[in-house]
This record gives C-alpha cells, structure tokens and sequence, in this order.
C-alpha cells in the first residue's frame, strides 16, 4: 500500500493533528532559515565582522523586495485548501497550475530586480562605505535565484494546502547540509567571501525547488503538476491576488519599517550592525518555529471552510494560540539564557555580543506576542479575509513602528529605546486582530454545513 502524506483536516480530534502538521513544519522553517544562519556564521567567523554586517545589511531589503510575491504563495495555500477540504478537484487542478507559474514569472522579473536595484536601495538605507561593495555582490548573486526560491515557496504552499508538511522537511534536510559543506567550500578553500555564500545559498535552493516539482508531479492526487499544462488561469489568479497580495503587501510594507529600523543601526556603526546581525540570525529561529503555527492555521482553517466544518473553526484558533505561547516562551526564553553562548557561535568580539545580547533580550524575551498576532491573522485569511488583518497590521505594527522611530527614537536616540518598539507594536496590534477576529466570526455559521456539491 503506498503511503499517503495527506491529511483529513476536517474530521477527528484537532490537537494531534495541528502538532502532526506543525512539528515538521517548524523544523522546516528553521533548516530553512539555516541557509542564511550559515552564510553569516561562515563569514563572520572566516571573513570578519565587516562581512558579517554585509550580509546582515541585505535581509531587511531582500524581504522588503520579495515579499509581495511570497504573500502570492500565500493566497494559493488557502485556495488549494479550500478546494481540496470541499473535493472541488478541478479547481484544485486549476489553482496549482496557476501557483507554479505565478512563481516562474514572480521570480524571472526578481532577478532584473535585484540585478538594477540593489546598490542604489542599499545607499539609500545608509549602509556604510565599507561594506556597501560586499552587500550589493550579495545581493546581486542572491537575487539570481529567485525563480528557484519561488518555485520552492509555491510548491510547498501547495503540498501545506493538501496537509503533506513532511516532504519538504526532507527536501530542506538534503538541500541544507548541501548548503553548509559549499559554505565552508566556497569561503574557506577558494575565499570567495560573501559570494561564496551567496552561491551556495542559490545552489541548495536549486536542489530543494527541483525535489519540490518531482514530488508535485510524481503524486497521483488531484494536485499533481503536469508541465505541459502549465498556464495562468484568470479565475485562480483572481481568487490567489485577493487573498495572497493584500498578505504579500502587508509583508512588504513590515518590511519597510525594518529596513528603517536597520538604517536606524546602520547609524550606530559596523560592529552593532554585526551585533544585532547576529541576534536576528537566531531571533530567527524562534520567529519561524512561531510562524509554523500561523501556516497550520492557515491550513486548518481554510480546509474546514471549504468542507463546511464551521464548527472546528474556534478550536482550531485556540489551539494554535495555545501551542504558539509555549512555543515562544520557551524558545525565547531559552534563547535568552543562552544568550552569550550563542553569540559566540557568530562572533568572537565581545563588543559585538554585548550588542547583539541587547536586542536578543527585548525581542526573544517577548516573541510570542509575535505569535499571538501572526495566528489571529492566520485565521482571518483562512476564512478568505486579508485586508481587514492587512489594514490593522499596517496601521498597528507598521505604522506605530515607524512614529516610534520618528518620535520615541528621536527623542531618546539608543538602540535599547528602538529595539523596544517591537513588543509594543507587537502588544497592540494582536489586541486589535482579536476584536477583528471576533467581528469576523460571527459572519460565518456557528454549525456545520454538508458541502453537497463536488466538482
């Protein structure tokens, strides 16, 4: 019997699965994550902290770039699962198609991109002279990957709709360690410094996009990619830019309050750049073992919609918040404790630890406020609303981070004063989610609906 990697959200106790569905999807957040924690350790290890900012100096503008077109990814989970959890087989055919091609052209249109951008948006943000060099070679190989990483994110929103978080935990372990060894190859035996990295980073990401597509198109369910037949069809892409664009535009414009806030570090010189480089490397890890829950939300929540299993929907939520507090607690906590230790993995300037342990302290100590946004928000896409969370979060995070920069910072100008406008922010715009949540529910049956027609 061959062996299914789908799951039945719609029927059965939620708690086991939600962990079933979660647990490799945070582990595969984090090796994801791994790819970039790799680049920094290798170069601030063997090339110096002026490298080390380099490339620290890039991941609030990458993410201001790309991510618009990884919001798209996005809009395909829920409407796959949509489909699927109401056997609208189809559709599903229809909206898969549509996500991968959507990724080839997002991607394709990235590399100009990142090819005519990248200096010009980096001497905006006020990266300092040296590193400025460094920080647009990084950028530039980097972003000459991008139809592979969307592909990636696509295909695996995909596999995430129909319950398989498994696969591309296996793919991430292969395409990781293939990562790590060309790191180390690249930099230490050919010292080709940040570009060593950055093409490691492309080539691993090569690897995982091609298992993603092998998967897609080996598998008999009614998600299978067939290349011959891929086209934008007008109704997915509509029904994909309704949910995925206003959630890849709120990413966006996040984004930009983080790349203030960097230019706001950049202000205080390279080596607390390199210390707060450092603590958003392993910031990192806590944020995506969070996000995991907000993807299993995501998931649950839109295939319970579309079968008609309203019933499941509050559970689902609490559940997820339930499991992201502890989550956050205690690898924020943890995080904490371990502080210096882990730092030392990235630096051994003790200059560079003590900055880094400042901003390690404010955020990791209060991340699962993060949690409790990212999953309210979670279930307000699943049930087909983006803007309305779009809105309050721009309004709430964004926007209050930005005034506090203009305000609160200016006033009190330490990195201490600025890194505290994210708990805050943090606080606030959960609150705000919640009432928005509630409002939302009650649009929605209290019972369950049999969805009689399949397609």
């Amino acid at each position: 019997m061959k062996k299914s990697y789908e799951m039945d959200m719609c029927n059965g106790p939620l708690l086991g699965k939600i962990l079933l569905y979660s647990i490799p999807l945070m582990l595969s957040s984090i090796l994801q994550l791994l790819f970039n924690a790799a680049d920094v350790i290798v170069v601030g290890r063997f090339a110096g902290h002026e490298s080390l900012a380099a490339v620290g100096s890039t991941s609030s503008l990458i993410n201001l770039l790309i991510n618009v077109f990884i919001g798209l990814s996005v809009g395909a989970n829920v409407l796959v699962a949509q489909h699927y959890g109401a056997g609208r087989n189809e559709q599903v055919k229809e909206t898969v198609h549509t996500a991968v091609a959507i990724s080839l052209v997002c991607g394709t249109f990235l590399i100009f991109v990142g090819l005519f951008l990248s200096r010009p948006l980096l001497v905006l943000m006020g990266t300092p002279e040296n590193v400025l060099d460094k920080a647009t070679l990084y950028m530039r190989i980097y972003f000459a990957g991008m139809p592979v990483l969307m592909l990636y994110n696509f295909g695996a929103a995909v596999l995430r709709a129909v319950g398989d978080t498994r696969r591309p935990l296996f793919f991430l372990v292969i395409a990781g360690v293939v990562n790590a060894v060309l790191n180390l190859f690249f930099v230490i035996c050919f010292h080709m410094d940040v570009a060593g990295v950055a093409l490691a980073t492309v080539i691993s990401e090569c690897i995982s996009a091609l298992l993603v597509c092998r998967c897609l198109t080996r598998t008999e369910g009614s998600y299978r990619l067939i290349p011959s037949q891929l086209r934008i069809h007008p109704r997915a892409l509509k029904r994909i830019a309704k949910i995925g664009l206003p959630a890849g535009f709120q990413g966006a414009v996040f984004s930009i309050s983080n790349v203030l806030i960097q230019s706001s570090i950049n202000s205080f010189g390279s080596v607390a750049m390199a210390g707060s480089t450092a603590s958003a490397n392993l910031e990192g890890f806590v944020y995506n073992a969070m996000n995991a829950l907000y993807q299993t939300n995501l998931s649950f929540t839109s295939q319970n919609l579309g079968g008609g299993k309203y019933s499941r929907l509050n559970r689902v939520l609490i559940l997820c918040l339930t499991v992201v507090t502890v989550v956050g607690a205690v690898m924020g906590g943890g995080f904490v404790l371990a502080g210096h230790q882990l730092l030392r993995i990235y630096s051994s300037d003790p200059e560079v630890i003590q900055y880094g342990f400042m901003r390690l302290t404010i955020v990791c100590g209060t991340y699962f406020l993060c949690g409790w946004m990212d999953v309210l928000v979670g279930s307000m896409r699943g049930m087909g609303y983006s803007i309305v969370p779009m809105l309050v979060s721009l309004t709430g995070a964004c926007g209050l981070r930005i005034l506090w920069i203009f305000t609160v910072f200016r006033w009190q100008h330490s990195l201490l004063v600025l890194y505290l406008s994210y708990p805050v922010s943090w606080l606030i715009t959960a609150g705000v989610h919640l009432i928005c949540f509630i409002y939302i529910r009650k649009k929605f049956p209290k019972k369950d609906i049999p969805v009689l027609a399949r397609a």
